[in-house]
């Protein structure tokens, strides 16, 4: 009788483990979300700024500063709304569209040498380092949790105490996104 309740009472002891290390896994994933969402909130105030600044010259790239603004209206939305799968689909639309006008600001001179506009690029290329870092913080947490959740004997218990799998931040890429960039080196 003893050694029955020496192991009803190991086994007990040992479920509360995995329900402890689960709780603060399942935290670590939400801190770590959060954080992310600081930088997106930074990169939210940061663009109708830029925008604005950049609008007069490029008046032929019109169609690249809509995106960029329909694109960050969607992403503070999906925030908005919650949804993990919108707001990680959302969020990657914006960075694609911000990595376009990073990348033609740089054909335009008068851009590059304004230095409000070269301060904010700054500010902007931080934050997409930041969120970047960030993501990659929270991917290896939200790993962890799910790893931990899906190994046996945990995955016995998980689900019955209530755990689901933690949703990883993918950035949506489309065909041509995988295909290899073409470079000329001819003069």
């Amino acid at each position: 009788m003893k050694i029955l309740v020496v192991i009803l009472l190991a086994v007990v002891a040992w479920v509360v483990m995995i329900f402890n290390s689960l709780v603060r896994l399942r935290n670590q994933v939400a801190n770590a979300y959060k954080q992310i969402d600081v930088q997106l909130k930074r990169r939210y105030d940061l663009i109708p700024n830029l925008v604005n600044s950049v609008k007069g010259e490029m008046k032929f790239e019109q169609s690249t500063l809509e995106k960029v603004i329909q694109a960050r209206a969607a992403a503070m939305n999906a925030g908005a709304a919650g949804n993990m799968n919108e707001i990680l689909a959302k969020e990657g639309m914006l960075t694609q569209a911000l990595g376009k006008l990073i990348a033609l600001t740089e054909n335009y001179p008068n851009l590059k040498a304004n230095e409000s506009v070269k301060t904010l690029m700054e500010e902007l290329t931080h934050t997409e380092n930041q969120i970047g870092f960030s993501r990659q913080l929270y991917n290896d947490i939200v790993t962890k949790f799910n790893n931990e959740q899906q190994v046996f004997p945990n995955n016995v218990f998980a689900s019955m105490m209530g755990f689901t799998a933690a949703v990883l931040f993918e950035l949506p890429v489309d065909a041509k996104d995988r295909e290899a960039p073409k470079v000329e080196l001819t003069v």
